[in-house]
């Protein structure tokens, strides 16, 4: 009786690593193979952080704070800086935005020169009505960025809507972040 219980151990010992990695593997696939700018933020439908920023220096523009954000308007919150080429590249879809008119259009400056920052806007163009400055990068802290860019956007009420990580692109403003938008502004969220 124990020989024959033997082979069937030997199968359960090759059987089991087997399934296990198997099991692994889809759960890897599913968790690497979703779009990355989706990945869900514990901030959404909460208010924004209390923050507190500074202008960029040399810009002429105001600061940046939590306070800016409770204005009865939607908002577009950009977390960016001039070492970033992605950023660079969604820089004409955030002019694009700004020229709207229907949504107000601000940066956070994340751990970079204000020298550098100040070139890069003013060769590129400058969509914000406010840039604050986060030389350390606490406030984006704050804000759950994983890193730059990143986009939020922010109902009149100073509420998260929405979360987008990486560069804006062309399909991302017509299928998502225009839709939002026009969303929060039926829903009344100026």
């Amino acid at each position: 009786m124990a020989e024959a219980s033997l082979p069937r151990r030997r199968t359960w010992l090759t059987i089991l690593p087997v399934a296990a990695f198997a099991l692994l593997a889809v759960l890897f696939y599913r968790g690497l193979s979703g779009n990355p700018s989706e990945v869900p933020s514990v901030l959404l439908n909460k208010p924004v952080p209390a923050f507190s920023l500074p202008p960029v220096a040399g810009l002429g523009l105001p600061g940046l704070s939590s306070d800016d954000l409770k204005k009865g308007e939607v908002t577009l919150v950009n977390v960016w800086a001039s070492w970033c080429p992605p950023c660079r590249e969604e820089h004409p879809l955030l002019m694009e935005l700004a020229a709207r008119g229907d949504l107000n259009v601000v940066g956070i400056n994340y751990k970079d020169d204000p020298e550098n920052a100040r070139r890069f806007l003013v060769t590129l163009g400058i969509p914000f009505t406010a840039v604050g400055s986060d030389p350390k990068g606490r406030a984006a802290v704050d804000w759950g960025v994983y890193g730059v860019p990143e986009n939020f956007l922010v109902d009149g009420t100073g509420t998260i809507r929405m979360k987008w990580i990486g560069p804006l692109t062309r399909e991302a403003l017509t299928n998502q972040i225009i839709p939002k938008v026009e969303e929060i502004r039926r829903a009344g969220g100026s």
